[in-house]
């Protein structure tokens, strides 16, 4: 049993949670004027362990992957209990949510129905390629964004706080069909095809293309109407993150042995984006 609890807590992918999604909730604070500080941590470990967590659980019940997946090489086995465990967890955040406000709730809501409708085989959105990427870019993009700001404090959400969130979903979507490249093969043998199995290499290169220097262009955009300080160093590091992994991108064969490269490049890039949040935060709160 200590085995299973223990795959299970693998599942969550809680280092994939707090380093690659956490991003866009984190940026949220700097948005709100007085933020609150204490519901906007509590509600963090909400919605990256029971909510996030929770549905990447659920997920991983469905597809049992035995080869690499986003933040797994080799995933261990699930057990029958993992499933209603991984909604029940979900139903708790959702429960906790409620604690904030109606508007936060449904938000949080909104996203588990996503979740669930990306991974169930009643709608599996995940082996379509476009409606995966509409599934992941609201629940974990979006969403994200919007129930950072509402945790910190903000409202009302406005078409501007609107625009960062689709900022966000742009940015997170540019690099999530990479680590698709390495289970084309797993994921068509289950039906699905996903956008990296339905557009391939390419199509993974060009949308990482296209979609990052979109999203970076609205949050720094949006940034320099916050603090031009802020907005100014965001677009220029921007930049060279940009030239930095499209040269990496563009370069890859999509063979096995690039896993690990390829997920130790999204986890830097996320980390640093994170770690310039947090020194923003703390910029903002000392001047």
């Amino acid at each position: 049993m200590l085995k299973q609890l223990l795959n299970f807590l693998i599942h969550l992918r809680l280092h994939y949670q707090f380093f690659i999604l956490s991003g866009g909730y984190l940026l949220a604070a700097l948005f709100v004027e007085d933020v609150n500080w204490t519901q906007f941590w509590l509600q963090f470990l909400n919605v990256h362990v029971l909510l996030f967590g929770g549905a990447t659980a659920y997920n991983s019940w469905w597809d049992k992957d035995e080869g690499p997946i986003g933040g797994l090489k080799s995933p261990p086995k699930m057990t029958r209990w993992m499933w209603p465990v991984s909604m029940g967890m979900q139903y708790v955040g959702l429960a906790w949510a409620l604690s904030v406000d109606w508007n936060y709730a449904i938000i949080y809501a909104i996203s588990m129905l996503f979740f669930w409708l990306y991974s169930t085989p009643l709608a599996r959105w995940k082996g379509k390629p476009i409606l995966g990427l509409i599934a992941i870019g609201v629940s974990t993009g979006t969403n994200s964004f919007l129930l950072g700001f509402l945790a910190a404090g903000g409202y009302p959400i406005t078409f501007f706080e609107d625009i960062i969130a689709l900022g966000v979903a742009l940015i997170l979507l540019s690099l999530y069909p990479v680590s698709q490249v390495f289970q084309i093969q797993e994921d068509a043998n289950r039906g699905d095809e996903t956008f990296a199995g339905r557009f391939g290499l390419r199509g993974v290169k060009w949308l990482f293309t296209i979609l990052f220097p979109m999203g970076s262009g609205i949050l720094g955009w949006a940034l320099m109407l916050q603090d031009g300080l802020i907005g100014f160093v965001f677009i220029g590091l921007n930049i060279a993150v940009f030239i930095g992994l499209l040269f990496f991108v563009w370069n890859l064969k999509g063979n096995q042995k690039e896993y690990r490269v390829v997920m130790n490049i999204k986890l830097s890039a996320s980390f640093f984006f994170v770690l310039f949040i947090l020194a923003s935060l703390v910029y903002k709160k000392l001047i």
